[in-house]
């Protein structure tokens, strides 16, 4: 689940399907999914390689895995799951959260993963032969890191995008947004049901989803966005990092026995020295030496710490760990054990150990393929990153590699929508929205469930990302709600979280028991 910067999309109205109905071509395989949390099952489809070339054959074998539905019948439908990423095959999430979206949506629905192109085993994206390469090319920079950082991160930006392009030249403009939204659609039509798109996607899946109900509005039935990002603007990616923040400081406070760091001091005084250690460590990093490693170590600087920190804030429920890692840091010894909480398994990491996967650069694939503006100015590009500091002190230059990489880009995906977000859908669509997400913010939420006529913003009172990490009640009856019945949360609706900070909950467990005995 997955960082995202928005996307400004383009290409083609309203669509329809290429290829024909593939109708009973997808069979299902009882399979093993690691740490799965309920039975599992696996398929795969072929669908055209690319969607603009009417006149070619190659198709492409998209990875599916399923949970089964709890309770079968005739009517028995399915919905597909997007974890976002980009760049992220899912599997992972799925196994974990599956049991989670079981009870939500009541058991009544096949749920099913889709591995997007250029992640996993379906048309993996990667610019490098070899993690020597991919180090040296990826290495963190944060571009407020020194007053040098920027110009630095933007010409590299350019060797980034000449790599994958040489690398990826045959394939790369073939896993853009348009062209996976086309495969929900073969799948959908592969399942032999009814016809129609049911969908729950999470943070770039949220993408995945304003673009299918775009595309295809009269193919809509159930679609929820959560966590959601906005297509149309991309200053608005960290506008409640600082938020969450506040409350991981606040919580830590209030938990004196679960957070390291709660010492005679209040949140505002806790806060501020957490900034003044991101300061700290642009001109004084922590070198931690690592046998094997390419350069012999992992240098814990601003940039690192930054990135950490920021992907930690996702999930609450290991905030007690994030406060070890910080309170390590704050010592600025490089043997403190705490440090494992910043990394797991830092000191076994060498480059021996380090497998190589065939899918590493597809978040840069996916999201820079979509992008519509390009510039090798740095100067086009300074008010985007400006505004995006002026929303977050902590995180406002932490993406800013992202846009650089994306601005160089000479991939453009064959197809990209750019038509008009404001239609109505044949069913309305559901929108989730985080009280304080680090990388989702509520008003993105807002602006998307303003321009789908008819559907309604439900805002989940929690920190982290997405409605999954801290369970609510409320919310889950809401999906289930709308998934089984099509009823709508009425507009303004707003679900509290009882699972306490600094708790290591995430109060999943008491709402599944909950929801069964309704």
């Amino acid at each position: 689940m997955r960082l995202l910067p928005s996307l400004l999309l383009a290409s083609a109205a309203q669509a329809s399907p290429l290829a024909e109905s593939q109708q009973n071509r997808l069979k299902w395989f009882p399979c093993e999914i690691a740490n799965a949390t309920v039975p599992m099952e696996c398929g795969t489809l072929a669908v055209p390689l690319d969607y603009t070339n009417k006149t070619a054959n190659a198709t492409l074998q998209l990875q599916l895995q399923r949970a089964p539905a709890k309770q079968k019948s005739k009517s028995t439908k399915s919905i597909l799951l997007n974890f976002g990423g980009p760049g992220a095959d899912g599997v992972e999430d799925f196994a974990y959260f599956a049991k989670r979206m079981q009870a939500a949506t009541g058991g009544g629905h096949h749920l099913i993963n889709i591995v997007p192109r250029g992640t996993g085993k379906t048309l993996p994206f990667s610019c490098f032969g070899n993690d020597l390469l991919r180090t040296a090319s990826n290495q963190a920079l944060a571009g407020n890191a020194s007053n040098v950082a920027l110009g630095y991160v933007w010409q590299r930006a350019g060797f980034f995008a000449s790599d994958c392009h040489a690398a990826q030249t045959n394939t790369g403009n073939l896993i853009g947004t348009a062209f996976v939204v086309r495969d929900m659609m073969q799948i959908v039509d592969a399942l032999g049901e009814d016809g129609m798109l049911r969908f729950w996607g999470v943070s770039y899946g949220s993408l995945l989803g304003s673009t299918a109900v775009a595309m295809f509005p009269d193919k809509v039935d159930k679609i929820i966005l959560d966590g959601v990002a906005n297509p149309f603007e991309e200053t608005e990616l960290f506008a409640d990092s600082d938020n969450v923040m506040k409350g991981f400081v606040k919580g830590c406070i209030a938990n004196p026995e679960a957070c390291v760091l709660a010492k005679n001091q209040t949140a505002a005084q806790l806060e501020e020295s957490i900034y003044q250690l991101f300061q700290k460590l642009k001109s004084e990093p922590i070198g931690v030496p690592v046998p094997g490693y390419p350069g012999g170590g992992l240098l814990v600087d601003y940039s690192f710490v930054s990135a950490v920190l920021f992907r930690q804030l996702y999930t609450p429920f290991i905030w007690q760990y994030t406060a070890k890692c910080i309170a390590a840091l704050m010592t600025g010894e490089s043997t403190d054990p705490g440090l494992q909480h910043c990394v797991p398994g830092l000191t076994q990491t060498t480059a021996a150990e380090a497998s190589a996967k065939a899918d590493q650069e597809a978040q840069f694939g996916i999201k820079c393929s979509d992008v519509r503006v390009r510039t090798t100015n740095l100067t086009q590009v300074l008010p985007v990153l400006e505004e995006r500091r002026k929303k977050s002190r902590f995180f406002g230059d932490h993406a800013d590699t992202v846009l650089a990489k994306c601005a160089h880009w000479t991939m453009p995906a064959k197809e990209r929508y750019m038509g008009d977000f404001n239609v109505s859908s044949k069913n309305p669509v559901l929108i989730i929205g985080n009280t304080n997400d680090p990388v989702t913010p509520l008003v993105s939420a807002r602006n998307v469930s303003e321009t789908f006529k008819g559907s309604v913003l439900l805002q989940h009172d929690s920190y982290g990302h997405d409605s999954l990490m801290q369970a609510s009640l409320c919310t889950a009856k809401a999906i289930r709600s709308y998934v089984v019945n099509g009823t709508m949360p009425k507009k303004g609706t707003k679900c509290g979280v009882k699972v306490p900070l600094f708790s290591g909950e995430d109060g999943w467990d008491e709402v599944i028991e909950q929801l069964e005995r309704s």
